[in-house]
């Protein structure tokens, strides 16, 4: 049995260099063929077995002075420890400078990282090294359908670590606050904790109840000094160093106060190190619990899938769990029971619900020989299919790919807050010292408020909100198109397809069905609509034309009862010659009734008229006489129409590229109310009639579902797949319709404008908040007379700011399509 692979070869600059290549791999022993392509630059090598031997190709072809380069794989990590967008930007740093890195994008949402990489197996070891190196941990991501419910798990610890954090700190911040505070506001305090009568007693009960505020938010400073030692500051340093300032003031002002000088008990800050603590750990869990509702609709389509299957084995039913089902086992489904993997029917029919796959909200009739998808729901009768596709190739683990692989992309939107992020917090200490070493020396202040000043300023400005405005976004916007039966596969596409200003759609399989079907029958008057239908069928059942297929179709649907033929003949590029019960009839164009000598003249109106409508009239006649017409043509699709008009009406200029000729074109196009028709277009040129329209400046998107659209939906800036369509125009696709209802083309790009402008209003608050935010902490109003802001203000103002983003963010799960 032999094997194929190719490679692709760099440093090829001729057609020798190409034979030189294929004559030192064909030497080899284990190689049957070896084929170089010199235009793609591809070597195409057929091995005597099925073991590959890359390492040894690989050798050969470097021996011959050329390269074989390694193809491109994306990995994904998790990463654990980062706190803020300067730690993402650390992390795709210190992994992007590695050489065999293309690109390296983190995610803090989904706190994921995604590497693009031409590396061999060792490039996990070097990025994961890497990522270690910068103060973080990574680890390769697993499959997702094998390790979602232990990330949920893993993901639910955590929250309930930092709630339990949150109310130790409570627990001991509030009985701090009332002995720090309530005498000034005539709270009474018993006397050995008076500051009056018992000052020491008073500073030593505060530390007393700071010190486990402080160890339950240890992580704060192990990160945070760590960070800020490594070279490279984050949110947990600037929080790290605001609240030890604080808490170390206020063990010097104990011990002063500890050696007589009582006036240090009215000086003491650790209250404010215990409320800045506490409150950024309850704007942590908000954050925890909020990203945790961003990325629901993963969570829901993980759900979806069953746990096991009733196989059959040896002729008896046999539960087996969803890992060991593997392609070509029977498997059983019954009512109400949820389909286990992709399929195909072999025995009984069914309707089943696919509304949670791809948004069809009526169930789909089945029958024998349809396809099945897994985790939709079977929901009248009982069938038996036979497994196609399972685990990772099923369509659900590929939608949960997409979807995790759009959520954890970055659209060109983030470049601008990334950029900010990773100077934010060096910035912000730099200020945060000068402000109050400024007010010390030119504000005549004391040295306690110019401390006031520097601890407000590095617990207020917190980039989270930069770093979680456009991930958030993107997350709930791939969800929520995923939810309506939307794929968006990068944040690229998803910020691209809100700037569409032209739409080319392909016509047969996007604005068609695909499939010709019986429109029209036309009859003279010797003979009924039923009874011409019925010959023509019987003539047709052998036949293997397209149009034949649609007229034998059309009778079985109308159950009718097909005549025995007892002579049939082809006639190339003319039709067919049948004989049935004993008469001579002829099926076919307009060229056969001509040569065959049948006046035509009393149908000529009828079939001018079906023509112009786009539709192909076949005719029917005996050796004498022409019996009717029955026209046959690719049907448009129920929702062409209306998804066309909402486009135009949405300002958009609607393009119809198709192969047929510019009559039948110009027909169809009438129909839908498109006037842009683009006809007798070859496959190969389609993307060519893309890249002319690219060139009048517009941004242009392409609808299409064939193996011929692949290069034009490639080529568009925006490649919206059919999602009935190949799997090749799927993965050349930067959207994929699951449903192929073209109504969901406008849905994808209100998606589009309804996430950007949430990005746009996330991040113009998350600037706002920092450009408004440090200056008053830095002291800008109290130089007039205005108010100061307390470092507990600043803190609970900065975990609002990434609350509020993420809840603005939440808004978009309100999101539905426009009618």
């Amino acid at each position: 049995m032999s094997n194929q692979k190719l490679y692709e070869i760099e440093g090829m600059s001729c057609a020798s260099c190409a034979q030189r290549i294929e004559k030192a791999v064909g030497d080899l022993g284990e190689v049957a063929t070896a084929s170089v392509n010199f235009a793609t630059e591809k070597l195409a090598v057929t091995f005597k077995d099925e073991a590959i031997n890359d390492q040894l190709i690989t050798e050969i072809v470097e021996k011959a002075g050329y390269h074989v380069a390694q193809p491109a794989q994306t990995l994904s990590f998790d990463i654990e420890g980062m706190t803020c967008a300067s730690c993402a930007q650390r992390v795709e740093k210190a992994v992007g400078q590695l050489s065999d890195v293309a690109t390296a994008s983190v995610n803090l949402a989904t706190e994921k990282l995604m590497v693009t990489t031409s590396g061999d197996g060792s490039m996990i070891k070097q990025i994961e090294n890497a990522v270690e190196a910068a103060g973080y941990q990574a680890t390769l991501a697993t499959e997702q359908t094998q390790n979602a419910e232990s990330q949920a798990e893993k993901k639910e610890q955590a929250i309930k670590k930092i709630w339990h954090r949150f109310w130790i700190s409570v627990l001991f911040t509030v009985p701090l606050l009332y002995i720090s505070m309530g005498h000034m506001a005539g709270m009474p305090l018993p006397e050995f904790l008076d500051p009056s009568v018992n000052p020491l007693t008073f500073a030593v009960a505060q530390l007393v109840l700071t010190l486990p505020v402080m160890f339950v938010g240890k992580d704060f400073f192990i990160i945070g000094f760590k960070a800020l030692f490594g070279g490279h500051p984050n949110m947990d340093s600037l929080v790290a160093l605001g609240t030890s300032a604080a808490a170390v003031y206020s063990v010097y002002a104990t011990i002063m106060v500890g050696q007589g000088q009582s006036e240090f008990a009215m000086q003491l800050y650790y209250e404010s190190a215990a409320v800045i603590l506490t409150l950024i750990t309850l704007g942590k869990y908000f954050e925890a619990v909020s990203k945790g509702k961003t990325s629901e609709a993963i969570k829901k389509l993980i759900g979806l899938a069953p746990k096991t299957a009733q196989v059959m084995v040896d002729g008896v039913e046999t539960e087996r769990a969803i890992e060991d089902v593997q392609t070509g086992d029977i498997i059983i489904v019954r009512p109400g029971e949820k389909i286990p993997v992709d399929g195909v029917i072999v025995s009984g029919t069914s309707a089943v619900d696919e509304a949670m796959i791809t948004g069809e909200s009526l169930p789909v009739e089945k029958k024998v020989g349809d396809n099945v998808i897994g985790a939709s729901v079977n929901q009248t009768g009982s069938f038996q299919f036979e497994a196609t596709k399972v685990g990772k190739d099923t369509t659900l683990s590929q939608i949960i790919k997409l979807v995790e692989e759009a959520q954890g992309s970055k659209a060109p939107i983030a470049q601008l807050a990334d950029k900010v992020s990773g100077v934010f917090v060096p910035i912000v200490i730099v200020l945060a010292i000068l402000s109050g070493v400024l007010w010390f020396f030119l504000g005549q202040e004391s040295w306690i408020f110019a401390l006031t000043i520097t601890i407000s300023v590095l617990v207020i400005a917190c980039p989270c909100a930069l770093g979680l405005a456009t991930p958030t976004a993107i997350m709930v916007g791939t969800g929520k198109g995923a939810e309506n039966g939307v794929l968006i596969k990068s944040g690229d596409a998803l910020e691209t397809t809100h700037k569409i200003k032209s739409i080319i759609f392909d016509k047969t399989g996007t604005i068609t069905e695909g499939k010709p079907k019986v429109t029209d029958i036309v009859t003279n008057q010797n003979i009924s609509e039923v009874d011409l239908l019925q010959l023509a069928a019987s003539s047709e059942v052998a036949s293997e034309h397209p149009l034949g297929l649609a007229i034998v179709e059309k009778a079985q649907a109308d159950n009718l009862t097909l005549f025995e033929v007892t002579a049939f003949e082809a006639l190339p590029g003319h039709g067919i010659k049948t004989m049935i019960k004993g008469q001579n009839y002829l099926l076919g164009n307009k060229k056969l009734m001509m040569s065959s000598q049948i006046e035509m003249h009393a149908f000529e109106a009828e079939a001018n008229r079906l023509a112009e409508e786009g539709k192909t009239p076949m005719y029917i006649a005996t050796e004498s006489e022409l019996l009717g017409i029955i026209a046959v043509a690719d049907t448009i699709k129920a929702s062409s129409k209306s998804a066309i008009g909402k486009l135009q009406r949405m300002g958009l200029e609607v393009v119809m590229l198709t192969g047929d000729n510019e009559r039948t074109a110009k027909a169809i196009a009438k129909q839908i109310g498109v006037t842009n028709v683009i006809s007798d277009v070859l496959p190969e040129d389609k993307a060519n009639q893309v890249k002319k329209l690219q060139g009048t400046g517009k941004v242009v998107a392409m609808v299409g579902d064939g193996i011929n659209d692949a290069p034009a939906l490639a080529q568009a800036d925006v490649g919206i797949a059919i999602g009935s369509g190949t799997d090749v125009a799927m993965e050349s696709a930067d959207i994929v319709l699951m449903r192929s209802d073209l109504m969901d083309v406008p849905t994808a790009i209100e998606l589009s404008s309804a996430t950007i402008k949430n990005i746009k209003e996330n991040l113009f608050w998350a600037f706002s908040y920092n450009t408004l935010g440090i200056p008053v902490a830095m002291g800008v109003l109290h130089l007039f007379g205005g108010p100061l802001l307390s470092p507990m203000i600043a803190a609970a103002a900065m975990s609002f700011s990434s609350v509020s983003v993420l809840l603005n963010a939440l808004r978009l799960k309100r999101f539905k399509p426009g009618k």
